[in-house]
This record gives C-alpha cells, sequence and structure tokens, in this order.
C-alpha cells in the first residue's frame, strides 16, 4: 500500500495515512464543498489497508470544525475501525482539541460515546 497524504486547505483538513506503521492522522477544518467526494478516496485507502494487513492502527485527529457531512464520513471511518477492532485488530482513537475549544470537545465526547473502541481525548 501507498501513503495517503493530503495537504490541507481552509476548508479540508490534511491527511496522513501511512502504512507502514498504521498511524493515520488527520487535522484541521473539515467543511469541503463536497464532503463525500474529499472522503470516498480515505474511505477507500481505509477499507483496503484493513483488508490487507493487520497492523494495529491509531487515529489521531485534531478537528476544529466539522460540518454535517464530515460528521457522517466520520461516522463511516469510525465504524470501519470499530469493526476492526471487533474482529480483534489493536484499535486507538485519539481526538486532540484546543482547551478553548469547548465545541470540539462536546464532539469528540459524543463520537466516544457511540464507539465500542478504545478513544482517549486530549487537551491541547
Amino acid at each position: 500500500m501507498e501513503l495517503l497524504s493530503r495537504v490541507a486547505s481552509i476548508s479540508s483538513p490534511a491527511v496522513y495515512f501511512d502504512p507502514e506503521n498504521g498511524q493515520l492522522t488527520m487535522s484541521g477544518e473539515s467543511y469541503p464543498e463536497n464532503t463525500f467526494e474529499f472522503y470516498a478516496p480515505i474511505i477507500g485507502w481505509l477499507k483496503a489497508f484493513v483488508a490487507e494487513t493487520d497492523f494495529a492502527i491509531t487515529l489521531t485527529l485534531e478537528l476544529a470544525y466539522l460540518n454535517t457531512g464530515s460528521v457522517k464520513c466520520l461516522m463511516d471511518i469510525f465504524d470501519l475501525l470499530e469493526d476492526a477492532f471487533q474482529e480483534g485488530r489493536q484499535v486507538l482513537i485519539i481526538w486532540r482539541y484546543h482547551k478553548k475549544n469547548s465545541r470540539a470537545l462536546e464532539t469528540a465526547e459524543e463520537f466516544s460515546e457511540d464507539l465500542m473502541l478504545p478513544f482517549q481525548i486530549e487537551a491541547l
């Protein structure tokens, strides 16, 4: 598998998925004009990674803002990771937020309550 890397824009997060170590990171804001078009290759890459490897997966998120479409796409990503976890894969989600961004904390808490896999929330 190849590395997946995207530079952040004003409305889309930076993405860095390294297949060599199972480290996945996304940071920035997420409200792209066509959310599903933006996330489709990311979700496809993750599906292939889960199917083709048995590496532990750590997804680190530092997302200051998400629109509704981005929330849906993140849920799709979380569902993939949750399925992998239920099948015995080591999975960890780390959600980092800036202390002054209470909305990002609330979003992380809502996600963590809905998921049945390790989920850490870290203040910066």
